[in-house]
Formats: C-alpha cells, sequence, structure tokens
C-alpha cells in the first residue's frame, strides 16, 4: 500500500522504524513482484528530458505549488478510500487513544493487563490507530474526537509533532477537547509495554475509567526494567541500599560487542597491551563492527564522525605539538567507501603522520557480509579479489604493513609499536586481516553438517579452562571479552575467586589463552579437537588413553583415601 500511496500522489512514502518495531519479528505473505513497465533499455535508448522536473528555479517553486494543490490532496483521498488508518470501538466511550500503528501491538497488551482488552485485539476503548503518520487526516480526527472528552495521543520519539498537529486541528476545527500526550508518556525512548501502560493508566485514571482493583493488579505485572530503579542509585554512598536491591526482577544492560571468533577483537586486545607500553592515544572510530571497542573491556575510540571518515577525522591532530600519533580505525567497507580519498589520499597530500589500521574482514560484515572490492570471494556478478594494500601505495603511502592473520597478536603488538614510535615521516597504514567469523562460520557449519550426515571426518577445535590450574586472574575475559567465555565456581575450597571456563560456543580462534600471557599460552588454557566419525587409529587411541587416564584416577583415588584414614 505504501507504494500505491506513492504512486497515487507522486511523492516518495517512507516506512518509518522505530525502536519497537525493531525488537519484534514475525512473517506476513508477500504478493508476487510484477515486472516494471519501464526498462533500463528504454531509459538508454530513449532518455528522457522533462525541465519541469528539475530542482532549480523557478521550478523548484512550481513543485512547491504542485505538492500543495495536487499531490498532498491526492494522497489525503488514496488515504481515505482505502481506510489505511483504522478505528477500533469507535462509539465503545467517551474517551479514546490515536496511535501510530507501529505501537498497536503494545497499546493492546497494556489494554489487556489493565482489563480493558482481549489478546485478540477486541478492546473497550476507543481506537484511532494511523498507520499513516503523516499527512494526518482532519476529517478522520473530528469523527474520531466527536462525542469525546479527551484523547490521548501516543506517539514514539520527540518532537512530538503527532500531538502538536493534532492540537491544531481541534483548534482550527473549534473541536472542544481536552488533548494528552507526552505530559502522560516520556517525551524519548523506547515505549514498551511497561511505558505504555503507566501512561495508559494514569490517563485512564483521570477520566476514571479503570477500576481500583484493576489498577493495582495492572501495577503488580512485573515487566523487568531496563537499569536499575532510580530511588535505589540515589544513594551511593549507602552499600546497604545497594544490596538490598531485588535482582530478580532487572535485566542488565548488556553492551553490543564482538562476535565469538571475531578477528577484529586481537587488534583492540593488541591497542590495549601497547596502551601500557606507550600511554593513551588519541583513537578517532568509524562506522562498523569495530566500533564496540569503545565499550567494555576495551574502551578505546575518542572521536565517530562518519562511515570511513575515521582518518579525515583525525586529520586536525598531526600537528608536531606532542610525541603522540592519532590512530584510525575502518573498516575495509568504510574504506572503500570513503577512506580511501576522504582519509588516506588526504594524510598523503597533508603529509600527516597519523597511523590508520584498515580491519580488512572480506565483508561489510556490520550489515550483513555483502562483497566489497577486496573481497576475497568469488562473485560472478561483481570484481573482487582487489588488493587494499596496492590501493594504498597507489595514493603515495610508504609506510605499510599488512598482517595476514590478526590472531597472531604478537605481530599485532609489534606492528603496532613499531607504527607508534618510528623516526620515519608520513602517514602510516596497517592493514589487519583475517575473514569475518561469522561468514565463515556460516559457510563452515553448513559444509560440517552435510559432511557428518554423510559420515565423513570432522574435526573442530575448541579451548578449555582447567579450574584446577586456573588462578582467578581473568586477564584473558579483561583484555578479550569474547562472548564464549564465562565463569563459575572455583573447585578450590581454599580459594573464593571464581575461575574462568569456556562456553560450547566456542570456535578455537585462541585469542583468549594468547592474551594471558601475551602470546604465551595460559597453563589453565587447553586446546581440544572434537572430532567427529573418527577413524579407526583414532578410536584405538581413544580407548588407550581413557584407560591409562582412568587408571591413574583410581590410583589418586586410593592415595586420597589413604591419606584421608
Amino acid at each position: 500500500m505504501g507504494f500505491e500511496l506513492s504512486e497515487a500522489s507522486h511523492t516518495p512514502v517512507m516506512l518509518q522504524m522505530r525502536i519497537r518495531a525493531c525488537h519484534v519479528h514475525g512473517r506476513f505473505v508477500c504478493a508476487d513482484n510484477r515486472v516494471s513497465a519501464f526498462k533500463i533499455k528504454d531509459a538508454l535508448v530513449n532518455p528522457a528530458r522533462e525541465l519541469n522536473r528539475i530542482v532549480l528555479p523557478p521550478a523548484s517553486f512550481l513543485h512547491e505549488k504542485e505538492k500543495i494543490q495536487e499531490r498532498w490532496p491526492a494522497a489525503v483521498r488514496f488515504i481515505q478510500q482505502n481506510e489505511l488508518n483504522e478505528f477500533f470501538a469507535e462509539s465503545a466511550d467517551d474517551i479514546g487513544i490515536a496511535l501510530q500503528g507501529g505501537c498497536y501491538n503494545t497499546v493492546i497488551r497494556a489494554l489487556n493487563l489493565l482489563g480493558l482488552a482481549d489478546v485478540f485485539g477486541n478492546s473497550r476503548i476507543p481506537l484511532y490507530v494511523m498507520n499513516v503518520a503523516y499527512p494526518l487526516l482532519d476529517e478522520e480526527f473530528e469523527r474520531f474526537c466527536y462525542g469525546k472528552q479527551a484523547i490521548l495521543v501516543l506517539e514514539e520519539g520527540q518532537p512530538n509533532f503527532v500531538e502538536q498537529n493534532v492540537a491544531n486541528i481541534l483548534r482550527q476545527r473549534d473541536i472542544t477537547i481536552r488533548l494528552h500526550g507526552k505530559d502522560l508518556l516520556p517525551m524519548a525512548g523506547e515505549y514498551d509495554t511497561a511505558t505504555v501502560l503507566a501512561g495508559v493508566r494514569a490517563f485512564l485514571e483521570r477520566y476514571d475509567k479503570v477500576e481500583a482493583e484493576v489498577t493495582v493488579a495492572a501495577c503488580q505485572v512485573r515487566i523487568p526494567a531496563v537499569t536499575l530503579p532510580a530511588e535505589d542509585l540515589s544513594d551511593k554512598n549507602s552499600s546497604d541500599k545497594k544490596s538490598s536491591v531485588t535482582e530478580n526482577n532487572v535485566v542488565h544492560t548488556r553492551p553490543p560487542g564482538f562476535c565469538t571468533g571475531c578477528p577484529e577483537r586481537p587488534i583492540f586486545t593488541a591497542m590495549k597491551l601497547i596502551e601500557r607500553e606507550l600511554g593513551q592515544h588519541h583513537v578517532s572510530a568509524d562506522i562498523g563492527c569495530h566500533l564496540f571497542a569503545i565499550l567494555p573491556p576495551f574502551n578505546l575510540g575518542n572521536t565517530t564522525m562518519g562511515y570511513g571518515l575515521s582518518a579525515a577525522s583525525a586529520a586536525a591532530l598531526s600537528a608536531p605539538v606532542a610525541n603522540k600519533r592519532a590512530i584510525s580505525v575502518m573498516g575495509d567497507g568504510g574504506f572503500w567507501h570513503n577512506g580511501l580519498t576522504s582519509g588516506i589520499a588526504n594524510s598523503v597530500f597533508n603529509r600527516s603522520d597519523n597511523l590508520t589500521i584498515i580491519v580488512d574482514n572480506s565483508y561489510t560484515s556490520a550489515t550483513g557480509g555483502q562483497d566489497i572490492p577486496s573481497s576475497t570471494a568469488f562473485n560472478s556478478s561483481r570484481s573482487t579479489g582487489h588488493d587494499i594494500e596496492k590501493a594504498v601505495k597507489g595514493v603515495g603511502v610508504k609506510w605499510i604493513r599488512t598482517i595476514k592473520r590478526t590472531y597472531d597478536l604478537k605481530a599485532m603488538i609489534h606492528t603496532l609499536r613499531e607504527a607508534l614510535t618510528t623516526g620515519k615521516r608520513g602517514p602510516k597504514v596497517v592493514v589487519a586481516q583475517s575473514e569475518c567469523m561469522l561468514n565463515k562460520q556460516r559457510r563452515e557449519k553448513k559444509r560440517n553438517k552435510e559432511a557428518i550426515a554423510a559420515g565423513q571426518r570432522v574435526v573442530r577445535e575448541r579451548f578449555g579452562v582447567d579450574p584446577d590450574t586456573c588462578t582467578g586472574d581473568h586477564s584473558c575475559i579483561r583484555l578479550s571479552g569474547c562472548p564464549s567465555l564465562s565463569i563459575k565456581p572455583n573447585p578450590d575450597p581454599l580459594r573464593t575467586d571464581p575461575v574462568a571456563t569456556v562456553l560450547n560456543s566456542c570456535v578455537g580462534c585462541g585469542l583468549c589463552g594468547e592474551v594471558s600471557h601475551v602470546a604465551v599460552l595460559c597453563p589453565s588454557f587447553f586446546k581440544a579437537r572434537i572430532i567427529t566419525n573418527p577413524n579407526y587409529w583414532e578410536r584405538l587411541l581413544h580407548w588407550i588413553r581413557k584407560g591409562i587416564i582412568g587408571y591413574l584416577q583410581r590410583c589418586d583415588t586410593k592415595r586420597r583415601e589413604r591419606y584421608d584414614a
């Protein structure tokens, strides 16, 4: 209907995805695609030229006149004729709620908790659902307000342009009715069920439309909060008050982070370790997965300007006033999009002395793994395999290093140290290469599943932690932040610190073990090879090892029994 509305009014139609809509999922059936009557060939063979469509005066003045006199009225007629906006229980009460279409399910849930709607959407409160939030239809609002003493306008975000527009409609049409909106609902933030429930309940209580016992029951609905209640954090000096918080009703914030085994994680691990040696540097961040490094546990990143603009935003920090080089981080997607020209080429032109780290993971990973010019995967309809290092050299960079495997932490640290301490002047570029683990696992998991089903031998590597050896230092977690790393109770009754543990989501990149002693595997870490459909020799070796280990365990048990006796 959005496309049809666009055709009817000759106006672009936008689908606004608010926070709540992005937090749900579902399915719907689409109509079949229709082949366009206008082909690319038509545009090439018979190029159209309409001077009255150009965006220069005086044509632009005519566009504005056409919008008001023709296109806007055409959009209003289409919305009315196709009943894109919906009315529910229109005459059920003398109050009502006007809401954006994306908030409908949340409002129904809130009314259901208050006993004013069932789970099928049958409401006892009149609802006007604006599936088209712009333009608002004066006639429909006048119809909805007829015979009512008050309405609540429910819209996410700010400014409250719908509420302001409604106030103008009511004023111009001389409709006497009480209007509520942001006075009962938050000005900004996500309108989840708890938020909408509080606002709707306050509106209904003001006009005595909800019974006392229903109100009490609704107040007792336990909907998790994102953060601790403000009253529990007001007294920061009271440890007793903080410890008394009931955490069962709290969903603690979980900052976004890198995927398990992400090749970008060791880059920022190396930067944290170099920071211990050389002190802090200004880090100009960029748009992409690597932006997660501004959050714990890395806390790296001082500025972020735009996609591929990290080097450009750090250009002003190349002045020789301090013995520090600014660091810019950009992804391979940002590099090809903007970074090569606005960042690298300009740094050559301006003789910048900063360092730029280009994260080359073979895809535009943050947006779904699309191919880019430097992707190594074969693409039948695109030209891939273009080397970033050659492109950088092509615009004049002399100092450039390429690391073929970012998980080589020792090489990463050595290269960054050299880039930040070398006496050579001019822009410096480090290309850190390793394939996006998410895309790699999508490919390998499918292949391994098919191989296992066919009875073929499949080997998967993962790491583990020996709880008897782990000291509880947790440097593996502090300098990695891998989602597969967690903690569990210490098996030693004489030690209270929890020990590290590796979950089954581990993909065997090995970074957690390396960071524990800077490229030297921590003694508590071990690498295991999980073999599916093993061969005869591997089965025999397994039984021999199992017998020897079992014998040693029985001997140890007997020794402990003698000692205890």
